[in-house]
């Protein structure tokens, strides 16, 4: 059986819809990754066999192919081990195929089946807006980043066997209400007073406001566009 879950990857800025593939085929038992996976996405075959037994589900002494396609961009992060999680559980007929049609699926699982939070959900929801799905589901921490685009479900889950229970119909989970997008009054109230040390990080953002300027910050080696 093979079962199809949509996520999406973050190449720069900007978010791209990624394909998950998962097939249940003969062979020794396991997990196979292809689909230019970087270390951490093949390291999603333990968290996620693992995750799936530890929410109370049978894992079967059988083979997984994993295809995340698009081929030919590069996966990086551990947010794909929720969506290959999703479609392992639709392989064995734990969830229905037909409610992941229109939903865009991200986070980290732990292993005992919780959901880690995913960085980079800002421009995964607004992709999935953008692609015309209806939904995200994403991890419970990260659900009010997501709400911030308009006209998006945003699903907040708290782990696996909770999003099985969702996806299976008998467990209803609350959309994450909308969040406004106005940042100013948040601003406003940001005392540089009361943050120590960053000298050099302040007075370029005090130059950047006063002549209205954009500031390009690199945190942890993600850039945030202010």
């Amino acid at each position: 059986m093979l079962a199809r879950v949509y996520s999406c990857a973050v190449i720069g800025l900007e978010g791209v819809i990624v394909e998950v593939e998962v097939d249940l085929a003969s062979g020794l038992p396991g997990i196979v990754i292809v689909g230019l996976p970087d270390l951490s996405v093949q390291e999603s075959r333990e968290r996620v066999q693992s995750a799936v037994k530890n929410s109370g589900f049978a894992f079967p002494r059988r083979r997984f192919r994993v295809n995340l396609a698009p081929a030919a961009v590069r996966k990086e992060g551990p947010f794909y081990d929720l969506p290959i999680a999703v479609g392992i559980l639709v392989c064995m007929g734990y969830v229905p195929a037909q409610r992941l049609a229109d939903s865009l699926v991200i986070g980290e699982v732990s292993l005992d089946g919780s959901v880690r939070h995913a960085r980079g959900v800002l421009p995964m929801a607004a992709t999935a807006r953008e692609k015309g799905y209806a939904r995200i589901i994403l991890p419970a921490v990260d659900a009010a980043e997501a709400a911030l685009i308009p006209d998006l479900e945003v699903i907040p889950v708290n782990n696996l066997a909770e999003l099985a229970g969702y996806l299976a119909g008998s467990l209803d989970i609350a959309p994450h209400p909308p969040v406004s997008a106005d940042f100013g009054a948040a601003w406003a109230q940001t005392d540089f007073r009361e943050i120590k040390g960053q000298e050099h990080v302040k007075r370029a953002l005090e130059v950047a406001a006063a002549g209205g300027h954009n500031v390009l910050m690199l945190l942890n080696c993600y850039p945030i566009l202010l």
